[in-house]
Order: structure tokens, then C-alpha cells, then sequence
């Protein structure tokens, strides 16, 4: 437990200096939780993304989440990042990246997995995604 900690702590503190030293303009905060490691970088911009591109999505795939077309920021500007499959994890859901504003700033959050609601992955549970699990 302590060495995942220290390993997520590290693998922050190397995230941050990197951003820092190419992004001088750019805050970033990274959330570390105890026990299963989820990390989710949020970073602020003072500049607003361009309207979202259309994107012809495709006919579904089994076994398979489309992660939508967005921007994200590279450098000193924005860039187009076109949608993508991507495989589906069994107990968890997909949190698609989207930018946030909060006052004169642009927060943008990375897409991800979340764990479903009860926490349990769904193929050992009998009644999956139950809000009354404990």
C-alpha cells in the first residue's frame, strides 16, 4: 500500500515538473486516492477551446466504447484529437475528456474509467450496478 502510494506520488510529482517546465501558464492538479490508484489529471487554461468538431460516429462494435473527437491543448494552442474505440472494462465506465469553466478559467478533464456504482465488477455480480450494495 505504501509503495503504490509512493509510486502514484512519484509518478505526480514527475507530472507536474514536466508540464511545469513546458507549460509555464498551465496549472495542474492530480488526484491520488488510496487503495485501487486512480489518477486524473485536470489542468486550467485561460484560453477557451474551439467549438467541438462534428464527427460521424460509427455503427457500434461489441466489446467496444467510442471516445468522442476534442480538443486539447499542446504547447501554446489547441488540437484537434479525432474520436477513437476503445476497449470496454468490465466494472467500470467510460468518462468521456471534456473542458470545464470555472470563472475566467478553462479546466480540461482527461477521459477515463470510472468504476460502476456498486463497485463490484459486473461479471460476479448478480444484480449489477446496485445503488444499495454496501
Amino acid at each position: 500500500m505504501a509503495r503504490t502510494l509512493f509510486t502514484a506520488a512519484s509518478l505526480a510529482a514527475l507530472t507536474l515538473a514536466a508540464a511545469g517546465a513546458a507549460h509555464a501558464a498551465t496549472n495542474a492538479t492530480v488526484v491520488i486516492q488510496s487503495g485501487m490508484p486512480h489518477y486524473q489529471v485536470q489542468s486550467t487554461y485561460p484560453l477557451p477551446p474551439p467549438p467541438p468538431r462534428y464527427e460521424r460516429v460509427p455503427p457500434p462494435r461489441r466489446g467496444m466504447v467510442w471516445s468522442q473527437g476534442h480538443w486539447e491543448w499542446h504547447g501554446n494552442r489547441h488540437v484537434w484529437v479525432p474520436g477513437q474505440w476503445v476497449r470496454v472494462r468490465q466494472g467500470y465506465h467510460y468518462r468521456q475528456p471534456h473542458w470545464e469553466q470555472r470563472g475566467n478559467q478553462w479546466h480540461y478533464a482527461r477521459g477515463g474509467w470510472d468504476r460502476d456504482g456498486d463497485g463490484v465488477p459486473n461479471r460476479y455480480d448478480r444484480r449489477p450496478d446496485n445503488p444499495y450494495r454496501r
